[in-house]
């Protein structure tokens, strides 16, 4: 039962005797004394949050959010906007997965863990690498790990990592504070046309070189046109491909084990989730000979003493499950329940409606560069590629006035450059497709 407490969370109920008696049991004078917080970041203060009631906050919420523009968003760049159907919430939201419980207790949870299982598989058969882990944070944090992963693998010596130099700043900022601890630098590779150079990529490979990334579709929405040719570059350097990507492009591009990639990472909420204001979902699937090495967690299929099927935490290679020195990363958690979600999507939409889904991504970006690229004072898209959502388009007129006028007219576009927009349309926007050319056609002017 929780006891009253003159200070501090409810969720921390102890009197003030029982943490007198505490502290005194471990020699410390104060709860201060037993944190060792670095001065210049410490804050000893009040945080002035005034009490207020549940009515009061809901006021000031629904005022605040109403501040919001109500825009189309036609954004993309790293978060998709593709129709959630309601069975998901509806099944995601059920009191045996929406539980503050652990959802690995095999003997507990063997709904979760077949549900972790099936994604786990979904990844394994977009990709065609024989692993797949129940999910990182995000794709950024799946970076990071894929570049840790092939510093610990690679035989040779070496401590670069090759990205491209249109990499989004996200997964660049959370790469390089992976890379700076294990010692590694992070160099980049020029692009061609929104595609990798591959001349000027192989002139930068070297034997130092432990990992070279490339992404399809690239931050420009283009589909990359030379993964096999960057696989070999990286492996006569005895570095690691790692190539990043989503599920959904997944289904409809060369599957990657076929072009050398050695580990896949992305963001897989593009199922599943909505845009949700940056939340992820991080995809990590490997080679199995690297299965020891995998950051997270692999959910197995075993048989129980009865001789039924069973599902259980097969690998955990962190270090509160195995010796430390041995502890391949020190994530503790991972977005189980979203992976949950994601994989219900993919389960409704099957493989057919997946490759559906997919296509479109392909068809509408094609179809809304042409539109654009009639307008006068409109070049779309700026790359010569086949495009997978999104695209780039230059306009006459420089880029951040056009994104204005668009917004005038209650469509949110990036502006990425002097005169450079992009562009990015799903089946959840299409329909505002026509709306959007006639504001272009304004703002163009």
């Amino acid at each position: 039962m929780m006891t009253r407490h003159s200070r501090g969370s409810p969720f921390a109920p102890h009197t003030d005797g029982e943490t007198a008696a505490m502290l005194e049991a471990v020699g410390a004078e104060s709860i201060e004394d037993l944190f060792d917080i670095p001065e210049p970041i410490r804050f000893d203060g009040e945080f002035g949050i005034e009490p207020r009631s549940e009515r009061e906050i809901r006021t000031e919420m629904r005022a605040l959010l109403g501040r919001n523009d109500d825009l189309t968003e036609f954004l993309g760049r790293g978060h998709y906007d593709h129709y959630v159907p309601s069975l998901v919430d509806h099944l995601a939201d059920r009191s045996e997965f929406l539980t503050s419980y652990t959802q690995y207790q095999p003997e507990i949870t063997q709904g979760f863990l077949q549900v972790l299982f099936e994604y786990q598989s979904m990844l394994v058969e977009l990709t065609g690498l024989e692993v797949a882990n129940c999910s990182m944070y995000d794709a950024a944090t799946a970076l990071g790990e894929a570049a840790t992963l092939a510093d610990r693998v690679r035989e040779t010596s070496g401590s670069t990592v090759l990205v491209p130099e249109l990499l989004r700043e996200e997964r660049r900022s959370v790469l390089e504070n992976y890379t700076e601890g294990a010692g590694l630098t992070v160099e980049t590779y020029p692009y061609e046309d929104a595609n990798a150079d591959r001349e000027a990529l192989a002139d930068l490979a070297s034997e130092g070189t432990v990992m070279i990334y490339a992404e399809s579709p690239t931050v420009r929405g283009t589909v990359e046109e030379g993964l096999g040719a960057i696989a070999d570059i990286a492996h006569d350097e005895d570095a690691l491909f790692v190539l990043g990507s989503d599920p959904v492009a997944l289904s409809v591009l060369e599957e990657p084990a076929n072009v050398g990639a050695d580990v896949v990472i992305g963001d897989a909420a593009t199922l599943g989730l909505g845009t949700s204001y940056g939340m992820g979902l991080g995809l990590f699937a490997t080679r199995e000979g690297f299965v020891r090495q995998v950051p997270g967690r692999l959910v197995g299929a075993s048989t129980d003493s009865a001789g039924e099927r069973a599902y259980t935490l097969t690998l955990q290679t962190r270090e509160q499950h195995i010796r430390r020195e041995r502890a391949t990363s020190n994530i503790c958690t991972n977005q189980a329940w979203v992976a949950l979600r994601t994989a219900i999507h993919a389960a409704s939409l099957g493989p057919s409606g997946l490759v559906d889904l997919a296509s479109d991504c392909l068809e509408a970006p094609a179809e809304l560069a042409d539109r654009l690229d009639d307008i006068v004072g409109v070049q779309a898209p700026v790359h010569d590629r086949h495009h997978f959502r999104e695209f780039v388009a230059r306009t006459d007129q420089p880029a951040e006035a056009v994104r204005e006028t668009l917004e005038e007219y209650g469509f949110a576009v990036h502006a990425i450059d002097d005169h450079l927009v992009q562009v990015c349309v799903t089946e959840t926007n299409r329909k505002k497709a026509d709306a959007l050319v006639t504001a272009f056609r304004e703002a163009a002017k």
